[in-house]
C-alpha cells in the first residue's frame, strides 16, 4: 500500500483560479506532505480542465464524477450520461460532488432530488463511495437518503459544517466520514465542537481551494499545501499530536476512496 502523509480529499485546484500558476501549487503541496489530491467534479462544462491536471500529474490525482447541485437544471439528464462515462475511468474513485444546495435558490429543489438519488443509485450500482454537497437542505436530504437507505452507500460530507448529531443520524445509511476543511480554524466556529466529538477514525481532511482558507492565511487563495494547517488545528481539538491526526485520516480516505 503506498503511504502519504497527507490526503486532500476535496480540492478544485483545476479551477481558474489556478490557472497561472496550478504547477506552482501542485509542487507546494507536494513540500507539505501532501502526497495525493483528490478533485470533485462540478460539470461537464469543468470536467476537461479537470482530466487535463490529472494527466499532467497521474502519480497526485484521483477524480471524481458528478454533478454538484448548483449545476442542477432541466437538462441534468443528460449530463447525467456524461457522469456515467467520466464514473468508469480509471482515475475515477468516488461520485462527487453531489448533493443539495437551497443557499441561493431552492426553485430547482425538485430537480436537485431527482439529480442526486439518481446519482446515489449510479454510485451503488459501480461500487464508489459518494462525495456529499449539503447546504441549507438538511430535511430534503435526509428524506432523499431514507428513499436510498437499502443502497448501502458510503462516502462522506464534504466542508461538514453539522453537529455530532447530524453525523450520527447520517451514520444510520451506511458507512460515513466528514470532510474537515479551514472552516475548523474559524473564530467560534461551531465545527469544532463537532470535531472533539466525532472520533477521528471518521475523519477525512480536505481543503476545497480555493475556497475557505483556513487561518491565518484568510483573504487568500486556498491551495492543497494548507492541510498541514487543518491537521494541527484538529490534533488541537482532539488533544492529540498531527502525526496521529496525519496517519488517521489518511488511512481513512485510502480506505474510503478504495486509494491502494
Amino acid at each position: 500500500m503506498t503511504e502519504f502523509r497527507y490526503i486532500d480529499t476535496h480540492s478544485h485546484l483545476y479551477d481558474k483560479a489556478f490557472s497561472e500558476d496550478a504547477g506552482d501549487a501542485v509542487r507546494r503541496a507536494i513540500d507539505a506532505g501532501v502526497g495525493l489530491i483528490i478533485q470533485p467534479d462540478v460539470d461537464s462544462s469543468e470536467r476537461g480542465a479537470m482530466k487535463e491536471l490529472y494527466g499532467r500529474y497521474p502519480e497526485i490525482f484521483r477524480n471524481m464524477a458528478g454533478l454538484y447541485p448548483g449545476s442542477v437544471d432541466e437538462g441534468w439528464e443528460k449530463e447525467l450520461e456524461l457522469v456515467r462515462e467520466a464514473a468508469r475511468e480509471e482515475c475515477t474513485v468516488a461520485i462527487g460532488e453531489i448533493g443539495l444546495d437551497y443557499h441561493y435558490s431552492a426553485e430547482t429543489a425538485e430537480l436537485q432530488k431527482r439529480a442526486f438519488k439518481a446519482q446515489l443509485e449510479l454510485a451503488a450500482e459501480l461500487g464508489l463511495p459518494v462525495n456529499i454537497h449539503l447546504r441549507e437542505a438538511t430535511e430534503d436530504f435526509f428524506k432523499v437518503m431514507e428513499e436510498c437507505r437499502s443502497l448501502g452507500l458510503r462516502g462522506n460530507l464534504h466542508a461538514f459544517s453539522g453537529s455530532a448529531e447530524t453525523f450520527s443520524r447520517m451514520s444510520r445509511y451506511g458507512d460515513w466520514y466528514i470532510g474537515v476543511g479551514g472552516v475548523v480554524t474559524f473564530k467560534n466556529a461551531g465545527l469544532a465542537e463537532a470535531v472533539k466529538k466525532i472520533p477521528l477514525d471518521r475523519i477525512v481532511l480536505e481543503t476545497d481551494s480555493p475556497y475557505l482558507t483556513p487561518v491565518p492565511f484568510r483573504g487568500k487563495r486556498n491551495e492543497s499545501s494548507y492541510i498541514p494547517v487543518i491537521a494541527a488545528k484538529v490534533a488541537e481539538l482532539k488533544g492529540t499530536d498531527v502525526d496521529e491526526v496525519a496517519g488517521t485520516t489518511t488511512r481513512n480516505a485510502m480506505k474510503l476512496f478504495g486509494i491502494r
